[in-house]
């Protein structure tokens, strides 16, 4: 049985395509505590298991990034500096910040060469988005742009926050109904936070 890559069982819980995307690294702010975007792979790794694309699309960017290895290197990194950029902005917002200009003049830029990239297409009785070029590597950061200006342009920004646990920088939208929502999750960060505070209560030192 094949072990599967961090990136194929990462936890989304963001409530938000972007978010997700920008959990894929624990320690932003310092010393990475882990990394689930190890190489290109794991980016189409990821956006499988996201649901950006299905198992022949991944099947066929693989082999793009096969037969193109230094292409894939380079849309790795772009991916890395997108995430680092989307964590950026929302984390700011989440602390009551504004954004870098630069970050959000890039981001308008990307988000321009991402519509470009698509068009309408009947399918059925609808018509939907699609990709011009299925084989571009670089296809998977398009929707998470788009995901991105989506979120920022939405009243959902001002529930966008970052996790209170201890050593975790993980964002979400809170979608609890008093907005008081602290953890990216209660049963892992929150469940660990709380169980420091009953060890610290019961040596008699409060947290």
């Amino acid at each position: 049985m094949i072990t599967p890559r961090d990136a194929e069982i990462h936890r989304l819980i963001a409530g938000s395509l972007c978010l997700d995307f920008a959990n894929t690294l624990h320690g932003h702010r310092g010393h990475p505590l882990h990394e689930y975007l190890l190489d290109y792979r794991d980016v189409v790794l990821w956006s499988r298991h996201a649901g950006l694309i299905d198992e022949s699309q991944a099947v066929a960017l693989l082999q793009q990034a096969e037969k193109h290895p230094d292409r894939a290197e380079e849309v790795h990194c772009k991916a890395i500096d997108l995430r680092e950029m989307i964590f950026r902005i929302f984390s700011r917002l989440a602390a009551g910040d504004s954004p870098e200009a630069g970050d959000l003049d890039r981001l308008c830029s990307m988000q321009l060469e991402a519509i470009r990239q698509r068009r309408l297409t009947r399918v059925g009785s609808r018509y939907v988005w699609i990709w011009e070029d299925e084989l571009n590597m670089e296809r998977l950061l398009w929707p998470i742009v788009i995901s991105a200006v989506d979120l920022l342009t939405s009243a959902e920004v001002e529930r966008v926050r970052v996790c209170n646990g201890d050593g975790c920088d993980w964002l979400f939208v809170d979608g609890s109904r008093n907005h008081l929502r602290r953890w990216c999750s209660m049963n892992q960060c929150g469940n660990r936070s709380k169980m420091k505070r009953r060890n610290a209560r019961r040596k008699g030192n409060p947290p």
